[in-house]
């Protein structure tokens, strides 16, 4: 019961809440922390605890446990049980008695023993240790003390110095806190957050779990540490059980730990609540109106008491939302399948939507019935056409459970359906359960292709483990060329996707098109020349937009296979890697509204991503940073791979938001593609990784994350660099790691291959690092020309981004050479220009004070050092060894010694001593 105090990591996320808790303890001696079970409060309260022993404070813990507030007095035993024996001597014999005798008998009766020598001795002996060095006390789960030992304690915290401080957590059970009576009134109550999805994915990280599921995870677990890893452990094992990777879409296990978690946090209700949270679970969109009308008079006030033990919120249109996922699946799993049926059957009556009456109505019998399984047929064609795909494939699986066994040809049609529907609607989940009914039926080579390619279609980007099912589609569909096509394009995309192959992926797109031609499907034709025509763009061939345009010029019926993979969306992709934005955008917003109606997660996602990148470049970074976020909410809302928007996020914060938030969502972002083998999208998140860390001054580990980019585009035989621009920012890394030889060697063939193309704005951006490498090798009159060039040819494609890195550049150069007055004025143009386009963090960038420039700047004859040996003369001259800066600067010894000689040539300094003193500030 008593918990022993230590120094233990806190749990993620909780830094700025633990600073809280200090806050409220140094200003009012007292501090309540409240939250629900697993929101991380005994990791909380172990960290101030820890924090205070080491400020050599006197910390006693209690940490009651269920039982134990049917024991009178049980925790104040335990509390005296652990205070030192020195700090009982002074006390008077009855008070000593006192103690003693709670001590040995904490459960024998009460009768006999001296209460008031007992309140008086905690009195004192809180007094003695207080007398000594400050006092925290620290009560876990202080909502299991007994009644008894809340009345002692409260007495005697009256009687107290101010030198014995208070934490007491406790878990929200949606009445009055515990807390606050022993504490005394107006104490300060901190409540522990749910994590964000960022700080989920983190926690499964540190844990080993998949990073990919965090979106998932934070969604079903509504924020909770405890219920997040339960339910990510449940996916992994399920997994194992599997002998396969947890899917991103799978659904979750709430089951095991998990559901004994989600229990617990439900037991914060009353029961009459959990019949209304129940009918809740069940229904689609739940309102108190409609709870009302299913038979729950009582409705608002039963989920008002549900909302204060945080387990709904509800709007003030009557809206009730679970705050976490798991929950209603734990409802239903926990309710009998009478007590499911009738309030199925309630809802039916209730609901005023056509499509979910009839959905209630199948969840409330499970018999087959021929008329019902039209009904519900009828009804997912209904969601197939508001764009509901995945109510869709729902209700086709229920149509096919109630069908009855003398229609098997109508059975098995229904689950071919559903099993498209899920395909569309990115559910892996239920694609593959939808297919297993195929394959476990009589089902024709057709139809089993068409549930085999549902599944591929529902995998997202994770098509690397899916050979199997590849393989047994193309022997399916041997025989009949359109059905040879619509596999042959599925392998085009792995090929390129997961295996980084744009010469197979070309290939096997050509195979594609032929079979589609010979089979009369021309949609799967242009399918096929689209894929053609983006390999070729990859690869650098000229005669990529000639094919584009082929694909282009035959008939666009509704896409089958989605936008993302049409000649439609190629041309905007096309548009914007070559810097015709306007064009890009304006065709976008033609596109957004269309993928809306199909129904499909994916294409809606591919669509946002592109906006987002159109607008980013076009230096509108409120606008981008608003389109990432929608692409963020409906991955984790459809289930998407998370790795591409991840990616969308990184790249949206590092120019409109936060170089921090930024670097987070890169990291995750390459976790994710490297779990599902996504070698496209893990080259990108590198690449926004690299640019932070170029942006944020950390040139070495910059050049080791572009390097990874290069190797990743070289195995992958990327030829054209306007694709993915990381050329520029890697010859600029190297330039800012002293090695301006290296960079001119880099961007010499790129750039020779840039203007081949055509590609005007990589060309430019070559031309910014070519301008810094020359500054670099001593050319500073011919940097300064060059990047004033580069800048107006920025202004001229329109890309003020890019202008305002520019300038930056020019400042640095001006400031080499100590030319102050070029220096700010370039500055202030970046900033200008970055303000304009909403881009915080550069701001920030561009207002840093130049080296020379005021108080607190380096003395001018620094400017001679390039930024690598600024930074390395900076670490040593603070004390830095020569192995520490290399490890800091992530250099070999030999390169920092040969650094530091360069540098004392420069400074004429020839000791650590004297070189402090050359960059001492004037």
């Amino acid at each position: 019961m008593v918990a022993a105090t230590g120094h233990a990591d806190t749990s993620v996320g909780h830094g700025e809440l633990i600073k809280a808790v200090d806050r409220a303890l140094a200003a009012h001696g007292r501090a309540l922390l409240t939250g629900p079970a697993g929101a991380g409060k005994t990791e909380v309260v172990r960290a101030v605890a820890a924090a205070a022993e080491s400020r050599r404070e006197s910390v006693l813990c209690l940490a009651p446990e269920a039982a134990d507030q049917w024991i009178p007095e049980a925790s104040a035993a335990a509390l005296l049980a652990s205070v030192p024996a020195a700090a009982l001597e002074q006390l008077s014999g009855p008070q000593r008695t006192a103690i003693a005798l709670l001590r040995r008998e904490a459960d024998a009766p009460r009768a006999g023993r001296d209460h008031v020598a007992l309140r008086l001795a905690v009195v004192e002996v809180l007094r003695t240790l207080a007398a000594r060095q400050p006092v925290l006390l620290v009560i876990d789960n202080a909502q299991w003390l007994d009644a008894e030992s809340t009345d002692l304690l409260r007495f005697a915290l009256r009687l107290t110095p101010p030198r014995v401080r208070v934490l007491a957590a406790e878990r929200v059970q949606g009445g009055a806190p515990v807390g606050e009576p022993l504490c005394g009134p107006g104490v300060p109550a901190v409540r522990v957050p749910p994590l964000g999805a960022d700080e989920v994915a983190e926690l499964l990280l540190r844990h080993g779990l998949p990073a990919r599921l965090a979106g998932r995870i934070h969604q079903a677990s509504g924020g909770n540490p405890r219920l997040a890893l339960a339910l990510g452990h449940s996916l992994a094992e399920a997994a194992e059980a599997r002998d396969c990777n947890a899917h991103h879409a799978d659904p979750l296990p709430v089951s095991g730990q998990a559901r004994e978690v989600a229990r617990r946090l439900l037991a914060g209700a009353p029961a009459q609540a959990r019949r209304t949270l129940l009918l809740a679970a069940l229904a689609s969109r739940p309102t108190i109106s409609l709870l009302r009308r299913a038979g729950r008079p009582d409705a608002e006030a039963e989920l008002a008491e549900a909302e204060r033990a945080a387990l709904v919120r509800v709007g003030e249109d009557g809206t009730v939302e679970f705050t976490a996922g798991a929950l209603p699946t734990a409802l239903a799993a926990d309710a009998g399948w009478p007590e499911r049926a009738a309030g199925h059957a309630a809802l039916a009556a209730a609901v005023d939507d056509p499509v979910q009456a009839v959905r209630h109505r199948a969840l409330a019998v499970d018999t087959p019935d021929q008329r019902l399984a039209a009904e519900i047929t009828e009804a997912a064609a209904v969601c197939r056409s508001r764009g509901q795909r995945a109510l869709a494939a729902e209700l086709g699986l229920l149509a096919a459970e109630r069908t009855p066994s003398s229609l098997a040809d109508e059975e098995l049609a229904r689950l071919v359906t559903a099993a498209e529907d899920a395909g569309w609607a990115g559910r892996a989940d239920l694609a593959r359960r939808a297919t297993r009914a195929v394959l476990a039926r009589d089902a024709s080579p057709a139809d089993r292709v068409r549930a085999r390619l549902a599944v591929i279609d529902a995998a997202g980007q994770a098509l690397g483990a899916l050979d199997e099912t590849f393989a047994y589609a193309m022997d399916d569909a041997a025989g009949d060329p359109a059905l040879q096509a619509a596999v042959q394009l599925r392998v085009a995309w792995k090929h390129n996707l997961s295996d980084g192959d744009p010469v197979r992926s070309r290939d096997a797109a050509a195979e594609a098109g032929t079979l589609a031609a010979l089979g009369g499907d021309q949609t799967a034709e242009a399918m096929a020349l689209t894929v053609r025509a983006r390999m070729g763009r990859i690869l650098g061939d000229a005669g990529a937009e000639e094919i584009l345009a082929e694909a282009l010029a035959l008939p666009a019926p509704a896409v089958p296979l989605g936008m993302r993979n049409a000649p439609q969306y190629l041309a905007v992709r096309h548009a914007l890697f070559d810097d015709r934005l306007d064009d890009a955008r304006r065709q976008l917003m033609v596109l957004l509204p269309a993928v809306q109606r199909t129904g499909s997660a994916e294409d809606v996602f591919e669509v946002l991503r592109s906006l987002t990148e159109v607008e980013l470049r076009s230096g509108r970074c409120e606008s981008a940073s608003a389109h990432a976020r929608r692409a963020l909410e409906l991955t984790i809302e459809a289930g998407l791979s998370p790795g591409p928007a991840w990616y969308v996020a990184a790249t949206a914060e590092t120019m409109g938001g936060s170089f921090a938030r930024a670097e987070g969502y890169a990291r995750r972002g390459i976790q994710a593609s490297q779990e599902e083998q996504d070698q496209v999208f893990l080259s990108r998140s590198l690449h926004a990784l690299g640019l932070v860390e170029l942006a944020t001054g950390e040139a070495a580990k910059a050049v080791a994350t572009l390097r990874r980019v290069a190797e990743l585009e070289a195995a992958q035989q990327v030829v054209d660099p306007s694709i993915l621009r990381w050329h520029g920012e890697l010859a600029e890394a190297l330039i800012a790691a002293d090695a301006p030889g290296e960079a001119a060697e880099l961007i010499g063939p790129v750039r020779a291959v840039a203007l081949g193309l055509g590609r005007t704005g990589v060309v430019a951006a070559l031309d910014r690092a070519g301008a810094l490498c020359l500054s670099a090798q001593g050319d500073a009159d011919a940097a300064v020309r060059l990047l004033e060039d580069t800048a107006e040819r920025f202004e001229t494609l329109r890309l003020p981004l890019e202008r305002g890195r520019t300038l930056l550049a020019l400042a640095r150069v001006e400031r080499r050479r100590r030319r102050r007055a070029p220096a700010r004025a370039a500055l202030r143009a970046a900033a200008e220009v970055f303000e304009r386009a909403g881009a915080g963090p550069w701001v920030e960038l561009a207002r840093e004070p130049a080296p020379g420039d005021g108080a607190g700047a380096l003395a001018p004859a620094a400017a001679a050092l390039t930024d690598a040996e600024t930074r390395l003369a900076l670490l040593v001259s603070q004390g830095a060894s020569n192995q520490e800066a290399a490890a800091k600067l992530f250099l070999s010894v030999k390169t920092v010694e040969a650094r530091l000689t360069r540098i004392y040539q420069k400074l004429d300094v020839r000791s650590r001593a004297q070189l402090a003193t050359a960059l001492r500030t004037r």
